[in-house]
């Protein structure tokens, strides 16, 4: 488009002007290239999110290289995509079996020849080297340390998945140098410096960050104030659109300042927006300013922003802060020493006080560990904090004694509760609550997390003072988790990294020179294979013969084979069109199209989503898993027999499996339904022990714990050992019994969901032993999985 040239020659005219010189033509050249690449990278990834910097970063990279051929295009695919072996077990303990899935599936190319073999036979150079803490500034074992910085990304993405997001940013500073990846953000002025009458500055806004101080400061340094009348600050969203208008006008032609804040509240005045700029983009005063601020749209199709003024902008964002350490800084920084001194119960109100910062801090950064923190994702912000404040005031004004269950009450179920929809959430945040403000707290040394001691009475700058001097350094002990959450979490982001940076391939070319071959072979030859290894539909109407009584197992092993018929028949109805399409004997549509981009990249087509049961597995894996489901069915289907052991993964609907446990005891011995619970008795056996089912009930199989493990050995919940994310459980025996019998002494109640999405794919709770206070297993978000 015409105004993204303009931007975009803006951005290359300065790049060329700031080159420097040099003597020699080749010089001068690589000088522009350099400042031309530099400017335009740092033009873009000032208006990202930190979260997506670093996947534009590496696309650059990874697209610079494939043009001078200093890459090769097959060892990015196998990066990009991690193609690993379905089904393999890891013949040494230090990597899992998916790592050892990726192993195999390099072993078979050309320069990663006997890499199994080698990390088999010095296994104890490699486990030094996998467990080391940044194993990215190691030196790989043996001959592994001369390969290619790209083939050693490789092996890295088998073993050690967490590091990534590290080994990337090591690889651009490698390939880029190290100002491609200098965590400064650019600050105001130089970004304010590129701005003009023709390019406004646009906000992009988060939660809890105000972005017009940072505006009115470099006013008050030119002399633009509200004061002198040369700063107009509107605020849209209350019929403010004449008033901004016109605030524009007089700006344009006096050469003042207009802020113009929260414009996605006024969607049908965009586009009169846009031509009201462009207008006094010439023949303005060369002094009026304009700067826009925004909130980012939650999915693409809300976009309402015009691409006119995107374009023509200089895009910042502007983060809350990351980390303990600034978060409670900054929750502290919402009072004074005036607040400190407001209430006449000064020892209780400071404890407390600094205890909600805490809180605070804590529910808000507790994000970033994914589902594994919340569930759901919610907007807690600086106004739940302050009127907390002011509710716990005004009850320590009005009580003689502490009202500690009232203060967590109204905290945990109204001002922070207010935004949880989530019951696994709520029980959540009541828990903080409960280990944070309780009576103990003023009677000695009290911690809100280990290392941490709550602070005695100080005044404001003390408290500022002892976050400095005692906070322990950031981890997920901070937050009541396992240092495994943090593992996890980053295993996620290089996951997410390295799918985005897949996606954005360009899709016409068959990825340069000895490439992978064309999108089209690729998928056809995928495809072939996936309608070779789908089996018939389930005869549902020959079954149903075979059976004398539809027992609650019965009628759940036809509902499923029912759900299974419907995703396989799309499976293969869209799979054989799309091979139509691919000879010319249909058009293409763009249903086909979506199917053979997926196909190709490796992810499951949203039309098979659709029908199927919640994974987060790549195709290769889901298409592995979903033939095991149909074997594991078309087994119970043969004589209807219930397993010896369940593998309730393998369900659409595991809770209907468990439903049916309580149905057929009820029946058996004539107990109401209502009136029933199922007791789950973890055994000290795994699957192949068992030759028969119980009389009554069912054992089950395929379950993961995350947060913590099983020992088996005591029978109890015990702390996860570092790097097992998510320990296998032993069978689990399930029975119905009357909800009245049941022991809840020393347990802990235990979600269960299908994958490590948690939230909507909750499936049951089980009580499982514990010896220690079941809070603790709370905080650490532990929950039984599925599938992982």
């Amino acid at each position: 488009t015409a105004s993204f040239f303009m931007a975009f020659s803006i951005v290359f005219q300065k790049a060329i002007e700031r080159a420097s010189p040099d003597e020699s033509l080749q010089g001068r050249v690589l000088n522009l290239i350099d400042s031309i690449t530099f400017s335009v990278f740092q033009y873009t990834t000032r208006g990202l999110f930190e979260c997506d910097k670093l996947t534009y970063t590496a696309q650059v990279t990874f697209q610079i290289l494939l043009m001078s051929k200093e890459i090769n295009a097959v060892e990015l695919d196998f990066l990009l995509r991690y193609p690993a072996q379905p089904r393999v077990t890891s013949p040494v303990e230090f990597l899992s079996n998916h790592s050892w899935g990726g192993i195999k599936a390099l072993s078979s190319m050309e320069e990663f020849r006997n890499l199994d073999r080698d990390i088999e036979g010095s296994a104890k150079r490699w486990k030094k080297f996998v467990e080391s803490e940044c194993p990215e500034k190691e030196k790989f074992p043996q001959e592994w340390k001369n390969k290619s910085a790209l083939q050693r990304l490789c092996i890295m993405r088998a073993i050690r998945p967490d590091r990534m997001t590290y080994a990337v940013r090591d690889f651009v500073e490698e390939k880029l140098g190290s100002k491609y990846v200098a965590g400064r953000p650019l600050d105001f002025a130089a970004s304010f410096e590129e701005s003009g009458p023709a390019t406004p500055m646009f906000f992009i806004l988060s939660p809890g960050v105000d972005p017009l101080k940072d505006v009115e400061k470099q006013g008050k340094k030119l002399g633009y104030t509200f004061n002198n009348r040369n700063f107009h600050n509107v605020s849209l969203g209350q019929g403010q659109e004449v008033v901004a208008e016109q605030a524009l006008d007089v700006a344009a032609a006096e050469g003042h300042w207009v802020i113009l804040q929260n414009i996605h509240l006024v969607a049908k005045w965009l586009s009169s927006l846009e031509k009201k700029l462009e207008q006094h983009s010439e023949g303005s005063h060369r002094d009026f300013r304009v700067f826009i601020s925004a909130e980012p749209a939650p999915c693409p199709e809300s976009h309402i922003i015009p691409q006119g003024i995107l374009e023509n902008s200089i895009k910042i964002t502007n983060e809350p802060p990351t980390g303990m350490h600034a978060n409670l800084h900054k929750a502290l920084d919402n009072f004074s020493q005036d607040t400190l001194e407001m209430c006449t119960r000064e020892n209780e109100f400071k404890s407390i006080l600094f205890a909600l910062c805490y809180f605070h801090a804590v529910v808000a950064e507790r994000r970033k560990f994914g589902p594994q923190g919340w569930n759901r994702s919610y907007p807690f912000n600086t106004g739940d904090l302050t009127i907390s404040v002011n509710v716990l005031y005004n009850y320590l004004e009005a009580s003689s004694k502490v009202p500690y269950d009232d203060l967590r009450y109204l905290f945990g179920e109204i001002m922070y509760g207010g935004h949880i929809t989530d019951d696994w959430d709520r029980r959540l945040c009541k828990t903080y609550l409960e280990e944070f403000i309780k009576p103990e707290m003023l009677e000695g040394e009290f911690f809100l997390a280990p290392g941490f001691p709550l602070p005695g009475n100080m005044d404001y700058n003390g408290y500022h003072q002892y976050i400095d001097d005692t906070l322990p350094p950031e981890s997920p002990y901070l937050y009541g988790l396992h240092p495994n959450a943090e593992i996890g979490f980053l295993t996620q982001s290089s996951e997410k990294l390295f799918r985005v940076v897949l996606e954005m391939q360009p899709r016409d070319s068959s990825m340069g020179e000895g490439g992978v071959g064309t999108r089209e072979e690729t998928v056809k030859a995928l495809l072939d294979e996936m309608l070779e290894k789908l089996t018939d539909e389930f005869n549902i109407a020959e079954l149903m013969a075979k059976v004398e009584e539809r027992t609650p197992y019965i009628v759940v092993a036809f509902q499923e084979c029912e759900r299974m018929n419907i995703l396989t028949s799309e499976i293969k109805s869209s799979l054989k069109e799309l091979d139509l399409g691919l000879k010319g004997e249909l058009t293409m549509t763009s249903d086909m199209e979506n199917l053979l981009n997926a196909l190709f990249l490796d992810i499951v087509p949203e039309s098979w989503v659709k029908k199927a049961y919640p994974s987060t597995a790549n195709l290769g894996m889901w298409f592995a898993d979903l033939l095991t489901r149909i074997k594991e069915l078309e087994t119970w289907t043969g004589d209807f027999s219930l397993p010896s052991a369940v593998w309730l993964a393998g369900f659409f609907n595991p809770q209907s499996f468990l439903t049916a446990i309580m149905q057929s005891t009820a029946r058996k011995n004539k107990w109401p339904l209502d009136k029933m619970t199922l007791q789950c008795d973890v055994t000290k056996k795994n699957r192949e022990d068992f030759a028969s089912p119980p009389r009554e009930g069912a054992y089950v199989h395929g379950f993961f714990m995350e947060g913590a493990r099983w020992d088996a050995q005591t029978g109890i919940i015990t702390d996860a050992r570092l790097k097992e994310l998510t320990p296998a459980m032993p069978v689990i025996f399930i029975r119905a019994i009357p909800a009245d019998k049941q022991d809840i002494r020393s347990m802990y109640p235990c979600p269960v969901y299908k994958t490590r999405q948690r939230g909507p794919t909750y499936v049951w709770t089980f009580n499982l032993k514990t010896r220690e206070n079941p809070c603790k297993w709370v905080l650490a978000g532990v929950a039984l999985l599925l599938q992982i």
